[in-house]
């Protein structure tokens, strides 16, 4: 099976917009958590959630990442993007730098992201492309290239 790059496809969408219902309220555990973390000073980290192969690799990085460098945690992506009220917002667009593990170049939730802050803050990390194996990815190589690199300031 031949896998998907950048330069195979050549379609190019337009910017564009999605209307989202309003919501009434917000995630009581969503709140204490982000508001926990503003307090803490702490980076968030958001990542892919696809369902495919490089999703599931965005996802568990931007976990063992939260999870290994204690300066950084793991934000909502669904809270941050639809509920414009939340704290989780608020944790994300007023952190010094966020972390987005994309899952492939299509880059979709950091594409999201870069409308809500400054895209200066946002620091994109693709863990598919730092270590390939014939048809297998491996996922802690990846991650062990990228936990030093948080620690020491470099992401």
């Amino acid at each position: 099976m031949k896998s998907c790059t950048q330069d195979d496809i050549s379609v190019l969408s337009a910017d564009f917009s999605i209307d989202v219902s309003s919501v009434k309220g917000v995630c009581p555990v969503g709140e204490a958590y982000a508001k926990q973390n503003i307090a803490d000073k702490k980076i968030p980290v958001l990542s892919c959630e696809g369902a495919c192969i490089r999703g599931e690799i965005a996802r568990l990085a931007a976990n063992i990442i939260a999870q290994e460098t204690p300066s950084f945690a793991r934000a909502c992506h669904a809270e941050t993007f639809f509920v414009p009220h939340s704290s989780m917002l608020s944790w994300v667009t007023g952190s010094d730098k966020v972390i987005m593990v994309d899952g492939c170049f299509l880059q979709c939730h950091g594409r999201v992201l870069q409308n809500l802050i400054n895209e200066d803050k946002v620091i994109h990390v693709e863990p598919y492309s730092w270590h390939l194996d014939g048809e297998h990815w491996q996922v802690r190589t990846c991650v062990a290239l990228m936990v030093p690199a948080c620690r020491s300031g470099l992401l």
